[in-house]
């Protein structure tokens, strides 16, 4: 065996040196291909989320108001009074950056969708107007709305950029705003200000920074996708009553304003649950009102799959090849799909739930998250009213066996 192993090899050496070129071209062949990868998808290896580049980026952020560049009403407590103090990275992800602090006590969370300020287009201001004391009201409104149409694809009056305007101007406050309109989330968040109880609030911002409240967010590491504590049957009571403030999500952004809400990225990290067990949208970078999203969706395609934009899908109409404008599929299935499928499949279903109640609301689940034939309108409406029927007789039988 050895004679003929020799034999193959040759010389002394040969085979070792073989493999080695064999290995050296296999590694350079995988290099070739990473840095082809990179050079097509430059965020595809994330950037890393550290304590000392999230430092620098608020320093940097200072140092621009001291020079008067920003502003905004969080920028002295962050910059000077040392009443808003950094306390860890969470993550940066596609240029996004998301930080944790304390502001004068309470825990926020301070987000900007890229970290220079320098990054974001400065204000379009008319004329040879050289600052936004020279630039009339009524024009710079009409710019302001402009950006939200750009943003989220709605067309809104002046009385209704309240929660967007600034108030009193000076040096480098619109040029702020501006920052900030280029940041969907928080035109959208600015927007639903006061009118939700699932939308986090904005609590001030500092240039391109913009700060919401703290809450801890859902994960797949949880049992319960939620930090839900207690005892079997408490916890099955926690999960009925989020599970009803799901639906209740789902109602109020399909309803509740002038055009429908759409959720594209529906996943337990994009939600957290408050002590009263309301559902907030924590995440609504891809939460997008009805006109935006036929604008997305309204995409040239060669079959099905080419219309399907993270959880909103369409369908391809292979006549002209082009998608549907009109979402096939509804917020309440990829709730279903996503959140209650986990809680209320055979194998995860509280036993502190009958047996018939078990199996009625594993059913109402999959037909809820079963989108039904190709081509159906989604069947939100009885299976919202049927899921929620069962999770208040649910609640009620945990109630009385308590």
């Amino acid at each position: 065996m050895a004679r003929g192993r020799l034999g193959r090899c040759g010389r002394r050496g040969r085979c070792a040196r073989g493999a080695l070129l064999a290995c050296a071209a296999w590694a350079a062949g995988w290099a070739l291909a990473a840095a082809l990868l990179l050079r097509a998808h430059p965020g595809a290896v994330p950037e890393r989320c550290t304590d000392e580049g999230s430092r620098r980026i608020l320093a940097a952020l200072c140092q621009d108001y001291r020079g008067g560049v920003l502003a905004g009403d969080l920028c002295e407590d962050l910059c000077e009074a040392r009443r808003l103090l950094y306390r860890r990275c969470l993550h940066y992800e596609g240029g996004k950056k998301v930080l944790q602090a304390d502001w004068r006590g309470r825990p926020v969370v301070l987000k900007s969708k890229a970290e220079a300020f320098a990054s974001f287009r400065p204000p379009g201001l008319p004329g040879d107007a050289d600052g936004d004391q020279d630039v009339p009201e009524a024009e710079l409104l009409l710019l302001v709305a402009g950006e939200v149409r750009s943003a989220l694809g709605l067309e809104l009056s002046n009385s209704s950029l309240g929660p967007l305007w600034p108030g009193p101007r000076g040096r480098g406050r619109l040029a702020s705003l501006w920052s900030l309109l280029q940041q969907e989330e928080f035109v959208l968040l600015s927007l639903l200000q006061g009118l939700s109880r699932h939308a986090l609030p904005v609590l001030g911002s500092c240039g391109h920074f913009y700060a919401v409240e703290s809450l801890a967010a859902g994960s797949p590491r949880h049992r319960a996708l939620f930090p839900l504590h207690g005892a079997p049957r408490s916890q099955a009571q926690a999960v009925s009553a989020v599970a009803l403030s799901f639906l209740d999500l789902v109602s109020h952004f399909d309803n509740d304003f002038s055009h429908r809400l759409h959720l594209c990225d529906v996943k337990p990290e994009n939600f957290a649950i408050r002590r009263d067990f309301t559902v907030v949208a924590i995440d609504v970078d891809m939460a997008f009102f009805e006109p935006k999203m036929r604008e997305i969706l309204g995409q040239n395609c060669t079959g099905d799959e080419d219309c399907n934009f993270f959880d909103c899908f369409s369908k391809c109409d292979l006549r002209v090849n082009k998608c549907g404008a009109q979402r096939v599929n509804s917020n309440l299935q990829v709730v279903c799909d996503k959140i209650f499928r986990h809680w209320f499949s055979s194998a995860r279903t509280s036993p502190a739930i009958s047996p018939r109640l078990r199996r009625q609301l594993r059913r109402a689940v999959q037909e809820c998250a079963d989108p039904g034939p190709a081509g159906s309108p989604p069947r939100a409406t009885p299976a919202f009213w049927k899921l929620r029927s069962l999770l208040q007789a649910t609640l009620r039988e945990l109630r009385a066996a308590n």
